[in-house]
């Protein structure tokens, strides 16, 4: 019998920041195992649910029994099973026997090759699995795959024995149709009562079949089951209600994720705070709103925090005064803690807790924030020369980019560091751009994220990621895997993209390097692996996510790997990039990226390297390599003038005047004479055209 399969299991408060990936996996989880088991129709589909205290999952087409299915037993070697008439032995029988099967099933034997021998299979009908089977089993191993950020241990009533879960067990459901499941786990029996609202619903709920769960919980029970219809329900009150007050949301979802996890018949409610608090920095008071309390602080129409805010509770009454009142009292100490340490970090500069960063150890191998800050201070002054920022404000803003680390704020709140540096900084009279760079020197934090917009800030944010990276990788703490606790990756892609999309004239290695010279020598880059140094190896991991910015621009890995293999600087990346890919389009490209790979390999045989080598224009016989040669330097005249202008698919579709000599001079020129001054000057004309058309990319990458 094909039916609907309900399975819930019902808690205590399970984790919120955990609890739609729980259900995900819970309901993922048996859908596997029980397909994998063959109970599962093929076009079953899967309904998710899951509260503050219940995972559950209904497979809308469950069989009764798996099908039977036809399988091999794998036997003996033929030689061993059979004689040389083909008889079987007794080895072969006695096998037989152990499987309850006689010299009858001979016949039916399978030959077959297993890759090393001909070895003998005997087909059988295997019984399809039931479904209490399958359930148990899968239960069993849904359970133990559960992404449980800490597992709970606790003993089960009435009992001795110990269990393990994400939060203490208390009830489970296994209904197939109207049938309940004889399963169990988790010192559970199944049975086909659920559980409503701790409050607002009925205690228990009997199901007289599966198909009835989601209606009947939110009917009498008054829970929403779904995660994604309670998230919906709850954005449409939050919008409603901040529409009613012609006010905004700001950025709500990552909160609204976690407070729909909080709650099973949500209601919201409009509360406030006195408008007094409103002097405190508004980031200060946003975050301990939704980190502390889960409030939605509400904005005006230019983004301004206002004293309202939104409360998403679990209970729906008639008089909410109770219930307000409550969280206006709860949110009060909370904000004043904010102001409280607001006025305290202003009583000192923020310049007087630099020297307290001595005791701040920033790493065991790489010194303090003092020491930090201080090449920090050294590596933004050189780039800001670089790249034609002013250096003494550069230099101040990275001096004291990391004082906040030591104010009361930012140590009760340690997303605010950045934040608060700006603001105290304001308040100490620095110059604006300062200001500004001290917040923004952290960005971008995620991709995506907004870059430093002052080239002051572009500065302090490349010093801080850069010391970062070059300091890690320097003691030897490479990446590995999914492993990344200083958040390298994050590092290098924000250097990338400072340096290509702020379009800032330098390049990833002049970087690196001015970030090691800051190091002490000696202290950092004394490990060796394979004879590749661990700066080379910071190098190349920055050009590895380089290629990932650039593939997430779309550009193909074939485009990517011709523009980086010259190490251009990134403000020339995408350029460069559109220049290869309209180079690619021309009817002329395939010919000469083989022309161009076959000169590199006629160089590196010949133990040359592709240099600024020229041929002597009197050495050349060949009618070819002459045409070849002039034609060089003619299009390498207009190519220098438009790369001067920054023309990089001009320049490269010029290059295409090449393939048409550069193919009859293969056609017609021995490159390998045996006279070794013609030899080489035929190697130096190959040089020449190799330095010109590899200008823009590596041509020869893009040969398919």
């Amino acid at each position: 019998m094909n039916a609907p399969l309900l399975v819930e299991l019902f808690t205590e408060e399970l984790p919120p920041k955990a609890l739609q990936r729980l259900g995900e996996a819970f309901a993922h989880g048996l859908r596997d195992e029980l397909a994998a088991s063959g109970l599962l129709a093929l076009d079953c589909a899967v309904e998710i649910f899951a509260t503050p205290r219940r995972l559950a999952v209904l497979l809308s087409d469950v069989l009764t029994k798996a099908p039977d299915r036809q399988t091999e037993e794998r036997l003996l070697p033929e030689k061993v099973g059979l004689d040389a008439t083909g008889k079987p032995t007794a080895a072969l029988l006695k096998k037989l026997a152990s499987l309850g099967r006689d010299e009858s099933a001979v016949p039916s034997i399978k030959k077959a090759n297993d890759g090393k021998l001909m070895m003998l299979f005997l087909p059988q009908l295997a019984a399809g699995q039931s479904l209490q089977a399958g359930l148990a089993s899968a239960l069993e191993k849904t359970i133990a795959k559960l992404p449980i950020p800490k597992v709970m241990s606790y003993q089960l009533p009435n009992s001795t024995e110990t269990v393990k879960f994400v939060r203490p067990a208390h009830g489970l459901v296994a209904l197939h149709g109207t049938d309940i499941i004889n399963v169990s786990v988790l010192g559970l029996a199944a049975g086909r009562t659920t559980h409503g609202h701790r409050f607002l619903g009925a205690r228990d709920i009997e199901l007289k079949s599966a198909g009835q769960y989601d209606a009947r919980l939110l009917a009498e029970g008054k829970v929403i089951a779904r995660f994604d219809v309670r998230r919906a329900e709850i954005e449409s009150q939050l919008k409603a209600r901040a529409s009613e007050l012609n006010g905004t949301l700001g950025e709500y979802e990552t909160l609204l994720d976690e407070v729909t996890a909080l709650v099973e018949w949500p209601v919201v409610y409009v509360a406030g705070f006195d408008a007094e608090f409103l002097s405190v920095p508004q980031e200060c008071l946003i975050l301990t709103m939704r980190t502390n309390q889960k409030y939605f602080p509400l904005f005006d129409a230019a983004g301004k925090l206002t004293e309202k805010f939104l409360v998403v509770s679990n209970m729906q009454v008639a008089d909410p005064t109770n219930i307000i009142e409550g969280n206006k009292r709860v949110v009060r100490p909370r904000l004043a803690d904010a102001r409280f340490f607001y006025d305290q970090d202003r009583k000192a500069r923020l310049e007087t807790r630099v020297p307290g960063l001595s005791k701040v150890v920033y790493h065991n191998k790489l010194g303090t924030q003092l020491e930090r800050v201080q090449r920090m201070q050294l590596l933004a002054g050189k780039i800001a020369r670089l790249i034609g920022a002013d250096p003494l404000l550069a230099e101040r803003a990275a001096w004291l980019a990391k004082a906040d680390l030591l104010t009361g704020m930012v140590g009760e709140f340690p997303e605010l560091q950045g934040v608060m540096g700006r603001y105290y900084a304001q308040h100490d009279d620095e110059p604006a751009v300062v200001a500004d760079a001290i917040a923004e020197h952290y960005l971008p934090r995620f991709a995506g994220d907004k870059l430093p917009e002052s080239t002051v800030a572009c500065c302090v944010a490349l010093a801080d990621k850069l010391d970062t990276l070059i300091g890690i990788f320097g003691v030897g703490a490479i990446p590995t895997g999914d492993k990344d606790p200083f958040a390298l990756r994050r590092h290098a892609l924000g250097v990338i993209r400072i340096l290509a999309e702020r379009k800032l004239p330098i390049s990833v290695g002049e970087l690196l390097s001015l970030a090691h010279d800051t190091f002490r020598q000696g202290v950092l880059f004394a490990q060796h692996e394979g004879g590749v140094s661990n700066a080379a190896k910071a190098e190349t991991f920055v050009f590895e996510r380089a290629k990932s910015y650039l593939r997430d621009l779309d550009y193909a890995v074939l485009e990517i790997e011709s523009v980086l293999d010259l190490s251009p600087r990134p403000l020339e990346y995408v350029a460069r990039l559109e220049a290869a890919r309209k180079f690619l389009a021309l009817p002329e490209s395939a010919g000469l990226a083989e022309a161009d790979k076959r000169i590199r390999n006629i160089l590196s045989k010949s133990g040359a390297s592709i240099t600024a080598a020229k041929a002597d224009e009197t050495m050349l016989k060949e009618s070819e390599e002459k045409q070849l040669l002039t034609t060089t330097r003619q299009v390498r005249g207009q190519v220098d003038a438009l790369l001067q202008q920054g023309h990089f698919s001009e320049a490269l579709l010029l290059t295409a005047q090449l393939h048409q000599p550069v193919t009859q001079f293969f056609d017609k020129v021995m490159v390998n004479a045996e006279d070794q001054a013609l030899r080489e000057n035929r190697f130096a004309l190959l040089h020449e055209v190799a330095n010109l058309t590899n200008r823009v990319a590596n041509i020869s990458k893009l040969a398919t």
